[in-house]
């Protein structure tokens, strides 16, 4: 998720943004470019190779699917950012009411903690490489020895202690660290490249699809990639954020509502340089011992870059778990307000590396990201719906606020029932189609915000 711009951090929380403290492109560009080249890119890139996918589904669905991102952000998430000028929270809770805010952050506080797990999980795939313990396979889920659970907790223990103390540094360090990072990811694919056989663009494509992107049988335990699947986890991957409207927090802050461009900076560098750049660190791998078909970023990075290698994943991780890790304490923070941030986030870090032990997120990280979207999704379409559409019926936006509900229950049961919705088509179709449900949960979303709506204001008039 990206961050609110250091000159405006914590400012304007329970108010609009005034016009003196509005940002131009040049912020959100680098933002946006900063935040997507982290540690997930580099779990993301070598699981696409482990599908089975093609070249052709592979390059031409991460072109649309980084597009449609980019569109969302600009035509829905923007807009409404622009002319409200509130947090998510804020803004939700004039919506849903403070008893359904508190249940969405408790559920985006969950979430967030297990991402950041993944991270840990990352960053620890250094360690391995220097002592040599057992590191989780693709297929594994449970630890895979006393090594492992070590190194996970130590890298646990340090992440936690700075997300509580220290985030001012974490975000001045992730800020200097983008472009170097940025340029070791590019420098990933040029080395991979040229030991897969690449002398120059002619080439590119004949060695794309026979080595690298050959389209054949998935990994064990995978699901098989098709052009479908790929652009709609590249659209759907930050669909919390998006369609799910978690970064009006972030575009409050914006000059004009076109600046959702910015995303392409974040979509075509992270989404799509760097994951191609770690599918081939992947391939390279497999060329080398295809037996070793373990998606480890540390060891895939050593392989290519030895040292600045290791040091890249390092930062990748950090940069990635430790915002994350604050985003989950203060969201959990939230429901206690009295509590004191610092211990909820070590606390939440604690938790983060416990489920970190267990490499079964990290290794279904594709479908994780897609559930998290699916879960935060029904909130963007009911904020969609209140902005745009109530009004040309003749309801009232922000009825909480209005009324004084402490709970509209219109929110809340089209949040529930767009969740069992798709997850009944998962049960209907398979767990395999978690890439794609999310769409037609956004429209069932609405129909019965909308619906339900004009009930309950019907019933409150």
């Amino acid at each position: 998720m990206a961050e609110i711009p250091s000159s405006a951090a914590n400012e304007y929380e329970r108010e609009p943004v005034p016009e003196s403290a509005r940002l131009g492109l040049k912020s959100y560009v680098g933002q946006f470019a900063g935040e997507h080249v982290a540690g997930t890119e580099l779990m993301i890139g070598p699981l696409f190779l482990a599908a089975g996918v093609s070249a052709f589904d592979f390059i031409v669905g991460l072109l649309v699917g980084n597009l449609l991102a980019v569109l969302s952000w600009t035509f829905l998430t923007v807009p409404i950012a622009t002319r409200v000028r509130l947090t998510l929270y804020c803004h939700l809770e004039k919506i849903c009411g403070r008893r359904l805010v508190v249940v969405y952050n408790a559920v985006n506080g969950v979430m967030f903690t297990v991402l950041a797990g993944a991270m840990m999980t990352v960053s620890a795939t250094v360690l391995g490489v220097y002592f040599k313990f057992n590191m989780p396979q693709l297929s594994d889920t449970l630890p895979t020895g006393a090594g492992w659970v070590a190194a996970v907790l130590l890298t646990g223990a340090l992440f936690s202690v700075v997300a509580a103390k220290g985030y001012r540094f974490v975000a001045t360090f992730a800020n200097y660290a983008a472009p170097w990072m940025v340029l070791m990811f590019a420098l990933f694919g040029v080395i991979s490249l040229h030991k897969l056989g690449v002398t120059g663009l002619g080439d590119f494509w004949e060695v794309a699809k026979t080595r690298i992107w050959t389209g054949g049988a998935p990994q064990p335990g995978q699901v098989k990639f098709t052009f479908w699947h790929v652009m709609f986890f590249a659209w759907f991957c930050n669909m919390a954020w998006h369609i799910g409207m978690a970064d009006l927090s972030l575009f409050r802050f914006a000059r004009k509502s076109w600046y959702g461009v910015a995303s392409a900076a974040g979509m075509y560098i992270g989404h799509f340089m760097a994951w191609i750049a770690a599918s081939t660190l992947y391939a390279v791998q497999l060329k080398a011992d295809p037996a070793n078909t373990a998606v480890l970023p540390g060891p895939l990075a050593y392989n290519a870059c030895g040292v600045a290698g290791l040091l890249c994943v390092v930062a990748a991780g950090w940069t990635t778990a430790n915002p994350t890790l604050y985003r989950a304490g203060l969201a959990f923070q939230s429901l206690i307000p009295g509590s004191s941030r610092v211990r909820v986030t070590l606390l939440t870090g604690l938790v983060a590396s416990v489920t970190a032990v267990f490499p079964i997120v990290t290794m279904k990280l594709l479908g994780f990201v897609s559930l998290w979207g699916m879960i935060l999704m029904p909130m963007g379409a009911v904020i969609f719906a209140d902005y745009w559409i109530l009004p040309r019926l003749g309801l009232r936006r922000d009825f909480a606020e209005k009324t004084g509900l402490p709970l509209n229950w219109a929110a809340a049961v089209a949040w529930v029932a767009s969740m069992a919705f798709c997850t009944g088509l998962l049960a209907v179709f398979g767990a395999d189609k978690i890439y794609f449900v999310s769409l037609p949960g956004w429209f069932v979303t609405v129909l019965l915000y909308v619906v339900l709506s004009k009930r309950l204001q019907r019933n409150r008039r």
